[in-house]
């Protein structure tokens, strides 16, 4: 049997791999489990391990980390693949692939090709309600919601949290339970920092300024932030009338960020995207090469935007 885990998602990708090698050592045990990485093996040991018969066991599980690394092996891999033996469950892992190479189109035709892709805001609710459940906790979609706002989409960090509320908070998973035992990411603030400077709001502004400092977060940190937020804002204002999906396809980041991203998009001209970059350009040279308070430079910075 033939298995392809791909895609952008490597929290789905790596806990279906982590499943399927389980069910084989427990069925099979692990003298015929073998893992090989593409960029360190070479296409002779790559071959051998996918064409060979069991040794001391029924049935053998290979796993090939990033076997299109091999340029041998993606060459050859249509040919090599319709010789694997009966007794060998092979499974290959990539990460993003190239859909105009000869090896993607190989890869795709397998009936056992899967894809793992980064979800969206709406996909990663749905997510986070069916994990709770899954742990005998209730999660209402505004506290999913909430809880998503809070620690980023990063579907790892919001599984552990999940993991630390589900045993912490018991049946159900409260509001007051997720801003009690769940930190505000950095990035997560960032992002809420420039949307209330963008919608006006002063106060709230410099109320997350002012935790983003309390949690040790220094104003350079907070100048690269803002600059990463600002060059999604970009792109996505360069994307024109493409879908926040296919925006975030091409410049590989994650759905829920662009589309929280294109929400502000609508507000701001492309003109005014590049005079924002250029000033905080110019804040970052200030702080590196002045004596000046970095937390009034930026905060001046800040206030002007929000004005």
């Amino acid at each position: 049997m033939i298995s392809i885990l791909a895609g952008t998602n490597s929290f789905l990708l790596r806990q279906e791999l982590r499943r399927r090698v389980d069910e084989f050592i427990k069925k099979y045990g692990d003298m015929g489990f073998e893992r090989l990485d593409g960029d360190e093996a070479s296409y002779e040991r790559l071959q051998e391990s996918v064409q060979s018969l069991p040794f001391l066991a029924d049935k053998k599980m290979v796993v090939i980390e990033r076997a299109g690394s091999n340029k041998q092996f993606a060459e050859k891999a249509a040919d090599l693949l319709k010789e694997l033996p009966e007794t060998t469950d092979l499974i290959i892992v990539e990460g993003k692939l190239d859909k105009r190479m000869a090896y993607y189109k190989t890869l795709k035709k397998q009936p056992g090709y899967q894809e793992f892709n980064e979800m969206d805001e709406n996909g990663l609710i749905r997510w986070l309600i069916s994990a709770a459940r899954e742990k005998g906790s209730a999660l209402s979609s505004n506290d999913a919601r909430y809880l998503l706002e809070r620690a980023g989409p990063n579907q790892a960090k919001l599984a552990n949290e999940l993991e630390k509320l589900s045993i912490r908070a018991g049946e159900k998973i409260s509001r007051n339970h997720i801003t009690e035992l769940t930190p505000q990411t950095p990035q997560s603030s960032i992002f809420d920092l420039l949307e209330a400077a963008f919608s006006g709001n002063k106060r709230r502004m410099l109320d997350l300024y002012h935790e983003q400092r309390v949690l040790k977060v220094e104003p350079q940190q907070i100048v690269a932030m803002l600059a990463w937020q600002l060059h999604i804002l970009a792109l996505v204002k360069v994307a024109g009338d493409r879908s926040s999906d296919a925006v975030a396809r091409e410049a590989k980041l994650s759905p829920y960020v662009v589309k929280k991203t294109a929400a502000i998009a609508r507000n701001i001209s492309l003109a005014e995207t590049r005079r924002l970059i250029a000033e905080l350009l110019e804040v970052d040279r200030r702080l590196k090469s002045e004596s000046v308070h970095a937390d009034d430079v930026l905060q001046q910075y800040l206030l002007a935007v929000a004005s």
